[in-house]
């Protein structure tokens, strides 16, 4: 019993865990590009708004 507890010790990743499958990337469609862009416009307005709001004060 001795020896099987410093087995599993000694050597718990063979043991206990599985193997990592790394997950495939997919590809983006035309719709998350288009909510992306859309986003990223809005966020240029929204620091633009600030730098103004910012200037003026």
């Amino acid at each position: 019993m001795r020896i099987l507890s410093m087995i599993i010790t000694v050597f718990p990743g063979t043991v206990l865990a599985n193997t990592f499958d790394r997950p495939v990337p997919q590809a983006q469609s035309a719709t998350a590009e288009f909510w992306f862009a859309l986003a990223s416009l809005a966020l240029v307005a929204a620091l633009w708004a600030v730098h103004r709001l910012v200037r003026r004060s």
